[in-house]
């Protein structure tokens, strides 16, 4: 059957008076009918019948991770979680000697369940065949990993289902085998064993070595850390493997880290003035707090919209459970967020009322040599287009207006008038 390829476009006829218009931008597949678009799901997770009848029904369910695609919405993501042991943070009184001592990657979790890689959610990662090739029937935990200071590069390749070569950048960094009942050592001579005999092409036995003491485990840490790594793992000696968070798995890292809600953007001062200064995040438990460094110039024209998750660096937590010296370190994309988003004009006592941000909406126009894209968005009384090629990080500009109710107004008008131009949304 035929397919898109990336930046390719189709026109498919269904019950409209004009053909349907697919399109392939970066591995995201899109049609313009009704039912494509008015879908509450992430775009990537979209998916309708002139979709399947072009591509084929067994390749847009693979695409989808596997799950059928006449599956209702709603149970898209019903999938089973796999058993992962999860760790827990070192405390320095507990002693690391005689530990067991390894990078921690920042990568993506997989858990191999001996046909395939699946998220911590339960998700399905589509890897081509021949990057799974070799890899046994008996389940593996590792992570699917590109490189030090490379975790949005990873979650982009695994997470698009038409991004096959692309996978020759990973690797499948193994380090335990959950279903054997026996301890940390003898899993790991199993590991290798495995990893030996099948010699999969792109599956390595994470390296492993005993802590020799607190001062080693200080020495390695900020020998990792200067080469761009996220931190260590210390992993208890005969320790068995529990599907659940426990102490006998620590991460060592001389930040903090935790994942935030974004819920508004507070307005940039100075330099930054016409732009956002700051994120609006709330935690799970409810704690809120801005977090303005570590934002890129680019990052503060278009930033995380409100509603995405983020990860934030920090030293320690104050008594009030907020983090000291908070860094942006990038958006969560590996799983969907499962968080209520409070409206941050509600205004409660102690936190300062910030402007409506909205979703940018995206627009796209391919035909004859052109591949553009138009975004738009606004905040508070300022509106924000950013527009080029489609692939590259273009442009943006702003536009203050006397209120919000008139920024609404041209925001409205200007996708009018991109609309009349051709431009057809995509998000």
């Amino acid at each position: 059957m035929p397919d898109l390829l990336d930046a390719q476009t189709a026109e498919v006829w269904g019950s409209g008076s004009k053909p349907y218009q697919l399109k392939n931008v970066g591995g995201v597949y899109s049609c313009s009918c009704p039912a494509w678009r008015n879908q509450a799901l992430p775009i990537d997770q979209r998916t309708c019948k002139h979709l399947r009848q072009y591509r084929g029904e067994a390749v847009e369910m693979a695409r989808l991770g596997g799950v059928a695609a006449t599956t209702p919405l709603s149970e898209r993501h019903a999938a089973s979680a796999p058993p992962l042991l999860l760790a827990e943070s070192w405390n320095p009184q507990t002693d690391p000697r005689g530990w067991w001592l390894s990078e921690k990657l920042d990568g993506v979790r997989a858990y191999w369940d001996g046909k395939q890689f699946l998220s911590r959610n339960g998700n399905r990662y589509v890897a081509p065949e021949w990057f799974t090739r070799g890899l046994p029937d008996t389940p593996l935990d590792g992570e699917l990993w590109v490189g030090r200071k490379q975790f949005q590069r990873t979650v982009s390749i695994v997470r698009r289902g038409d991004a096959a070569e692309l996978w020759r950048e990973v690797r499948y960094l193994v380090f335990d085998a959950p279903a054997l009942a026996q301890p940390f050592e003898q899993r790991q001579a199993a590991v290798t064993k495995l990893l030996a005999a099948n010699q999969p092409p792109y599956a390595l036995g994470l390296a492993q070595s005993v802590c020799q003491s607190a001062e080693h485990l200080t020495r390695e840490l900020h020998r990792i850390e200067a080469l761009g790594g996220e931190g260590l793992m210390l992993r208890r000696p005969a320790s068995l493997y529990e599907p659940r968070r426990s102490a006998t798995l620590l991460k060592v890292k001389s930040f903090h880290d935790c994942e935030a809600i974004v819920i508004g953007h507070e307005p940039g001062k100075g330099r930054h003035k016409g732009r956002v200064g700051a994120l609006l995040a709330e935690l799970p438990n409810g704690i809120r707090f801005a977090c303005g460094a570590g934002l890129s110039d680019a990052q503060r024209d278009l930033p995380p919209a409100i509603g995405e998750t983020i990860t934030v660096k920090y030293q320690e937590l104050t008594d009030g459970g907020v983090p000291r010296f908070p860094v942006f370190a990038g958006i969560r994309r590996e799983e969907p967020a499962n968080h209520q988003i409070i409206n941050p004009q509600s205004n409660r006592k102690g936190h300062a009322t910030m402007p409506t941000a909205t979703t940018p909406r995206r627009f796209e126009f391919v035909g004859g040599n052109s591949s553009k894209f138009w975004e738009v968005r606004h905040q508070g009384t300022e509106v924000f287009t950013s527009y080029g090629r489609i692939g590259s990080t273009g442009q943006t500009s702003c536009k203050s207006l006397e209120s919000e109710e008139a920024a609404t107004a041209h925001a409205a008008n200007l996708i009018q008038q991109k609309t009349r131009k051709g431009y057809v949304a995509v998000a």
